[in-house]
């Protein structure tokens, strides 16, 4: 039978670990992959909200495994891609989605508070990274979540957020350079702007809404299938020929 164009997108066959799948858009990407036909390994620090997450997947017909894991420990990262490769034999994508947000003052900020934001942030996605590429067979992707403060000036006070990103956004390069051609493996990057989760709910809806108004050019929120699409993308066939890049789905507040 002859693959058409919507095949490339198709996820069929293949095994996608998503980190941070406990909630908000890490919930959604798990999702988003099963309906497009792989099975998903969801790792967190939260086990007890992965089973909701799972619920999900499963309704889907596909299978799934969870995995506690702390992205900060270089040995939880490597023992979830052993134990992905246990249970499935294989893995092809990473959802290297894990993260956390913070809103501190520069000249209040802690030592431990602007460390413990570039550890998940940075550090783990590069320790998830590691254990990932180290498993995965050649035609595999790397789908990095960086962030649009990575690419412009922030809302609030986020220096370790954005300094975060940022920084993802560099390793994204990198990893790309070192592993696409050698190794087979595409790393790439998506910078969404601001989306209708869990982190965005902390902020108060009128000035956020004030804000995405004045610098995105869509003036509004992102929806959790704006930013769906472009994982699966990147996951999949369809971008077979990008690495290296980052994608931003923000509404065209970087391009404002």
């Amino acid at each position: 039978m002859t693959n058409t164009l919507l095949d490339l997108f198709s996820l069929d066959g293949r095994v996608v670990i998503v980190t941070g799948a406990s909630s908000g858009l890490g919930a959604g990407f798990a999702v988003a992959v099963a309906e497009a036909g792989a099975d998903v390994v969801l790792a967190a620090r939260r086990a007890d909200r992965l089973e909701a997450s799972a619920a999900s997947v499963a309704a889907r017909g596909r299978s799934v495994l969870c995995v506690q894991t702390d992205v900060t420990d270089p040995g939880a990262c490597a023992r979830l891609a052993e134990a992905a490769m246990a249970r499935f034999g294989r893995v092809d994508v990473l959802v290297n989605n894990a993260g956390v947000g913070s809103a501190v003052p520069a000249l209040k900020e802690t030592p431990s508070e602007f460390r413990s934001v570039v550890d998940v942030n940075l550090m783990g996605a590069y320790w998830a990274a590691q254990a990932a590429a180290r498993v995965m067979e050649p035609g595999s992707s790397i789908v990095n979540i960086a962030s649009v403060l990575g690419l412009i000036k922030s809302y609030s006070p986020q220096a370790a957020y954005s300094a975060s990103k940022a920084g993802l956004i560099g390793l994204t390069r990198d990893l790309s350079q070192q592993w696409s051609r050698r190794k087979g493996i595409r790393v790439n990057a998506i910078a969404p702007g601001y989306f209708d989760s869990e982190l965005t709910a902390q902020i108060r809806g009128d000035e956020l809404q004030a804000y995405v108004n004045q610098t995105s050019t869509l003036g509004r929120l992102g929806r959790q299938h704006e930013l769906d699409t472009a994982v699966v993308f990147l996951a999949s066939s369809a971008s077979s020929y990008i690495t290296g890049i980052t994608l931003a789905v923000d509404g065209g507040m970087s391009g404002h």
